[in-house]
């Protein structure tokens, strides 16, 4: 059955046009958008931008969001609190955490999330019976709250260059290229024909692989799936790299030939003026994550300098400390205006669509820019809050938050509305829908004794 949704106000690539009417087919796909006045049966909306596409995620990290400000340090320091969570999980926990996770995001708007997920076989590296079982917990934790899912399952062999990996880490390594490529095609095969859930692929870092594993990836994977990879987060990395290869990390995947447009690198803190170059001129999306790189001292990167040599800028939400992408597109204007010191350094419009159309395609999930055969993924904004009367519509990125989001529709369906879920499916006996994000993560943290 069709549905048209009537908007006020739409943000077309940035821009506000007043009173636009959109026709969504069955399989939720735009397939017309036209300036009109609104029919008896329409879905009456206010202020409307693209669904938001979270293009880095590790759910997980969830469980530290408050725990760890007083110790001080460093990321190291920080890792190490990780792997303790990462070593409670099971699928079960896992799942339960996941759901919470993902409501959260759903509720602030978020309609789509890369997971950066590297948790696959128990603490001792064996696999799970059944297979898959950690994969197929974030699956069903998406398909529970309704939203998209673009699995970034990785590859994570060596616990740093030339190190094995350490027991901590264990859990998320496959043994060989070889190996995390048959366990990938197999989970591929599971997931096949899933409405929510696609698979994509990700190499942890140049530290976790050696250059012949991800040559050896890059071969195996089909070449329209997304590719990620963490990039010169730490300076020690680039330090560690140069010391091995004689090449900073950015060089290393270049002479693999890794660098194409369907490579998204995350970070990217610590670059060269060559490593802008290299990544801007191959297309490469760079994903920032600006709440979690000041949370953990990373340092600013140079998003405008990437953007500027061609690099499209994606977001992601990484640790999830924050969980709110008007607070990421914020995040990613204030480093730049701190580390140049002169105002407007993105237009209003250009975080919009790091925010949306560019973590859309990040993730493989085709055109996202509310046009027709794109799908119909919608938030609607508050405007006559406490923190958006009197803002344009086009500088909603710059004012809102994510307590500003009232509705959420992906695929043309409501998931959300007002910070709770709407409709759900069963899991594990329990229906999820109704319910607010916080009730489900208090129920996940008690699984994890916090």
């Amino acid at each position: 059955m069709s549905t048209a949704f009537w908007c006020e106000s739409l943000l077309i690539d940035g821009i506000a046009v007043a009173g636009v009417r959109l026709e969504v087919d069955p399989a939720g796909r735009i397939t017309h958008v036209q300036p009109q006045a609104a029919e008896a049966a329409d879905i009456r909306l206010g202020t409307v931008v693209p669904g938001f596409g979270n293009a880095h995620s590790h759910a997980f990290h969830r469980a530290l969001r408050g725990q760890t400000h007083a110790e001080g340090g460093d990321f190291w320091l920080w890792r190490e609190r990780m792997y303790r969570v990462a070593a409670q999980l099971d699928p079960g926990t896992y799942q339960a955490l996941a759901t919470a996770v993902f409501a959260e995001m759903l509720v602030s708007g978020y309609t789509a999330v890369g997971e950066f997920h590297y948790l696959h076989h128990r603490q001792d590296g064996a696999p799970y019976e059944p297979a898959h079982a950690m994969e197929l917990a974030l699956a069903a934790a998406a398909r529970a709250v309704g939203i998209r899912l673009v699995l970034l399952d990785t590859i994570y062999l060596q616990g740093g260059i030339g190190r094995e990996l350490a027991a901590e880490q264990r859990a998320f390594g496959d043994g060989s290229a070889a190996a995390w490529l048959a366990r990938w095609e197999s989970l591929r095969a599971r997931l096949d024909g899933d409405d929510l859930v696609t698979l994509g692929a990700a190499l942890h870092s140049v530290r976790a692989l050696t250059p012949d594993a991800m040559r050896e990836v890059q071969g195996g994977l089909p070449p329209e799936v997304p590719l990620h990879v963490h990039l010169s987060e730490q300076p020690q990395e680039n330090t560690d790299c140069l010391a091995a290869y004689g090449l900073t990390p950015t060089g290393l995947l270049d002479s693999l030939g890794a660098l194409t447009p369907r490579l998204s690198v995350v970070h990217a803190t610590h670059l060269s003026d060559a490593d802008r170059a290299q990544l801007g001129s191959a297309a490469v999306t760079v994903v920032m994550c600006p709440t979690t790189e000041a949370d953990l001292g990373d340092g600013i990167g140079p998003a405008l300098a990437l953007a500027a040599a061609g690099s499209p800028i994606a977001l992601g939400s990484d640790q999830n400390a924050v969980i709110d992408p008007f607070l990421e597109m914020r995040g990613l204007e204030m480093g730049e205006r701190l580390a140049s010191q002169k105002r407007g350094r993105f237009a209003p419009s250009a975080l919009l669509a790091a925010a949306s159309t560019a973590g859309y395609a990040s993730l493989g999930l085709g055109r996202h820019r509310l046009q027709p055969g794109d799908p119909c993924d919608l938030v609607e904004i508050s405007t006559t809050g406490v923190r958006t009367v009197g803002s344009l519509a086009g500088q909603l990125p710059l004012t809102a938050t994510a307590s500003d989001v009232l509705r959420v529709f992906v695929g043309g369906r409501l998931v959300a509305e007002c910070g709770e879920l709407v409709g759900g499916e069963l899991v594990g006996g329990e229906l999820v829908g109704g319910e607010r994000p916080a009730a489900l993560m208090i129920e996940a943290l008690a699984r994890l004794g916090r």
